[in-house]
């Protein structure tokens, strides 16, 4: 099954991850076949890729080399084009803290703490793109 856009085309999500083999490990837990994975290693990168690509959902680790996660949430918040996209963390700051402000003050789609399971990354997914 694949999940499009009412447009037709493949439901695309920018994945902002510093990790080489994390973010690879990520792209391996979503189906290739479903989405457009587009992959970023920094924040600037990652912002970029949100205003070219115009994504359905961003996933979103928040220790980046060059800017905090949360410093590229609220740039996007901030962007028109990208302020209503959903944002999914994934990150190891997972302290009840992390995850409660993540949840409630920023309103983030979902927080989720590294490692995690495949079908738990994914059923977050769906759940974002409304599936």
């Amino acid at each position: 099954m694949t999940t499009a856009s009412p447009n037709g085309r493949l439901k695309k999500i920018v994945v902002i991850e510093d990790d080489d083999d994390f973010r690879a490990l990520v792209q391996l837990m979503l189906d290739r076949d479903r989405f457009e994975l587009i992959a970023a290693g920094t924040g600037q990168s990652g912002l970029e890729a949100v205003r070219l690509h115009q994504p359905d959902l961003v996933i979103l680790d928040l220790m980046l080399p060059d800017m905090s996660g949360w410093e590229v949430f609220m740039s996007m918040r901030a962007a028109p084009a990208s302020a209503q996209v959903p944002v999914i963390i994934l990150s190891s700051a997972g302290t009840r803290h992390d995850r409660s402000f993540g949840l409630q003050v920023a309103q983030v789609h979902d927080y989720l703490v590294k490692p995690c399971l495949p079908s738990r990354l994914r059923a977050s997914v769906a759940a974002a793109l409304g599936e």
